[in-house]
């Protein structure tokens, strides 16, 4: 893979203004791209089998951006129109200079930051601290509600109750809507779908179901062991009268609030019912790897650029020639779909 990107031509279908063009990142679909996805570590303390190999190798820890090389990138980031982050990983909060991370980008002036984590290792004075430091939202990843499961998901011996005390915590600090992700797969926790409803009126959060991507280490993944939007929906409208929110179009979630309870169920159709259109986002993985799709094996690294004496400028049209090269969907409902090489936790939520 090229560690720089060839001088992309401009000629998109559709042409934003080129005023736009200069302080904003675009693709060629016509997409304003607003929302980076940050992973900071490709290390977890879980080896959840739709994300994680058991014996899984990391990136060496000179080949990962240093602290400086993040905030530089944030920075680069904002001055091309992006409003959002997103921190994930790996396990983000394994990163040792997670405090500092956020201390300097909560005085940048962003719209919205926010950090995914399993939960694990979460302690209410932490919470805190990331409130005051600028933090807005953290989701939590809790696939199954039952602690052999749990075990046997994560292949860890990490407490259920001690996620939930974080999902808790969160909540109670005001690091509001706590969202809580499930990723539901046929066989192993589709029997949990109103339990995690349940869930969502008690703890009052977000709990939304996920389709089964196909991003597993193990590459088991098939279209067999997908649960649907709409097999999930039917299954909660059994017990509760959902109704539905008027969502902004870039959201990755369809949500629905309880006619009678607090919380809200969202349901993240990735597979069977793609959200390509409206996306907004971009991927930069730990080591510089920026991915313009979750799905697609296209990729470059601002590495070399970083650590070389690039100018901002240049850094800038890094962005927008990868951003360029987004594509206009993943077309996992085609027969021919190439299932990406990297998985999950290499890539970053």
């Amino acid at each position: 893979m090229s560690t720089s990107l060839p001088i992309l031509k401009h000629r998109p279908p559709i042409a934003p203004p080129k005023a736009a063009l200069k302080d904003s990142l675009f693709d060629s679909h016509g997409r304003q791209i607003r929302d980076l996805r940050l992973s900071v570590t490709d290390r977890c303390n879980f080896r959840c089998i739709y994300c994680m190999a058991p014996d899984v190798k990391y990136i060496p820890k000179m080949q990962l951006l240093r602290l400086e090389e993040y905030i530089r990138v944030i920075r680069i980031a904002m001055s091309l129109g992006i409003n959002k982050l997103r921190i994930t990983g790996g396990e983000p909060t394994l990163y040792p200079h997670l405090d500092e991370l956020l201390q300097e980008v909560g005085k940048m002036g962003l719209k919205d930051i926010a950090l995914t984590t399993n939960g694990s290792r979460i302690r209410k004075q932490w919470a805190e601290r990331w409130k005051e430091n600028g933090l807005n939202r953290v989701t939590v990843s809790l696939d199954t509600l039952k602690p052999q499961r749990k075990d046997a998901i994560t292949r860890s011996q990490t407490s259920i109750v001690s996620v939930i005390e974080a999902i808790d915590h969160l909540r109670d600090v005001g690091l509001q809507p706590v969202k809580v992700n499930a990723v539901v797969m046929r066989g192993v926790n589709d029997d949990e779908i109103i339990d995690f409803a349940d869930f969502a009126i008690e703890h009052n959060v977000d709990m939304r179901l996920i389709e089964f991507m196909p991003l597993d280490a193990g590459r088991r993944w098939e279209k067999r062991h997908v649960v649907t939007a709409h097999d999930m929906l039917e299954k909660i409208r059994t017990k509760y009268e959902l109704i539905a929110e008027n969502d902004p179009k870039t959201s990755t979630s369809v949500n629905y609030r309880f006619k009678n309870g607090n919380g809200r169920i969202g349901i993240i159709a990735s597979v069977s019912q793609a959200f390509c259109g409206a996306c907004d986002r971009m991927r930069m993985m730990a080591d510089g790897t920026v991915r313009p799709c979750l799905f697609s094996d296209k990729e470059w690294s601002i590495l070399p650029l970083l650590r070389n004496g690039a100018s901002d400028g240049e850094l800038r049209q890094f962005f927008v020639d990868a951003m360029w090269t987004k594509s206009a969907g993943h077309e996992m409902d085609r027969d021919d779909f190439e299932r990406p090489e990297k998985t999950m936790s290499t890539i970053g939520g």
